[in-house]
């Protein structure tokens, strides 16, 4: 790909979008068209994210920011509530969104795969970036045609807003396609404590720790007759996160339409 690619980063100030902006302006492939971030407006972008002034100031809003600069790509890791709204913005000025922020139904993806296919445009919701998690759901997938009994448990930090998480929801949407609903466990039990047996989804559990300290871990547990296999991913450094990042700011510009998961562009 020859022509620079314009990128416009929502949540800019965040953990997350501090590590977008260091990304795509250490990438020559790259340009930083804008940042956004309420509590960080009228700040350089370089130096909010640790760098060299960069000439970039933050805006304070989405929509002006990308009525005024025009990107190619939107990364956004805001928030979930958030989500489908900077979908549609970024849709309806032509920009490609790529969006690391859950709170996405199945119906809002269709709508929104349809906006993107109407403007001739791709577009990505990937509930997790990292390499290693991708690896992780397609092993779990490939794991349950042969051990349909398991249960998910995944750890985040306690300030995190959704549970359970976008990656464990993926992961058992995958899980659920390579194997047919099996009700686990003892048809008699009963919950002494409301929830002590997690979250239900097409026969197995989900559970969501949220605890001080943790980043983000997910470990998809198989039981058998006198055996068990544990698929496990630990995240210890948003960086990790960015090889993705910059791989979906690239393969966005190469599709129309919609696209749910990275593991999509991994193929």
């Amino acid at each position: 790909m020859n022509e620079i690619i314009t990128v416009a980063v929502a949540g800019a100030s965040g953990r997350m979008g501090r590590e977008v902006v260091k990304m795509v302006l250490g990438d020559p492939a790259l340009k930083l068209a804008a940042a956004v971030s309420r509590s960080a407006a009228g700040q350089d972008a370089g130096r909010m994210a640790g760098l060299d002034s960069c000439g970039v100031e933050v805006k304070s809003d989405l929509e002006s920011a990308l009525a005024e600069t025009r990107p190619d790509v939107l990364v956004d890791f805001t928030t979930p509530h958030s989500a489908v709204a900077h979908t549609r913005l970024a849709i309806e000025y032509g920009v490609r969104p790529v969006m690391g922020t859950t709170g996405y139904t199945p119906e809002d993806i269709e709508e929104l795969d349809k906006l993107c296919r109407d403007k001739g445009i791709g577009g990505l919701i990937a509930p997790n970036f990292s390499i290693g998690a991708i690896l992780m759901m397609k092993f779990a997938a490939e794991a349950a045609k042969y051990m349909p009994h398991l249960e998910i448990i995944e750890y985040h930090g306690d300030q995190k807003l959704d549970a359970p998480s976008g990656t464990a929801v993926k992961t058992a949407e995958l899980i659920s396609e390579a194997r047919q609903e099996l009700r686990q466990g003892n048809p008699d039990e009963k919950e002494t404590i409301e929830g002590s047996r997690g979250g239900y989804y097409n026969g197995f559990r989900i559970h969501s720790v949220r605890l001080p300290g943790v980043f983000a871990q997910q470990e998809v547990v198989f039981g058998a007759f006198g055996q068990t296999l544990k698929i496990r991913h630990d995240s210890y450094d948003r960086a990790g996160y960015m090889p993705g990042v910059n791989t979906a700011v690239k393969k966005v510009m190469t599709h129309t339409g919609l696209v749910y998961g990275f593991e999509h562009y991994m193929d």
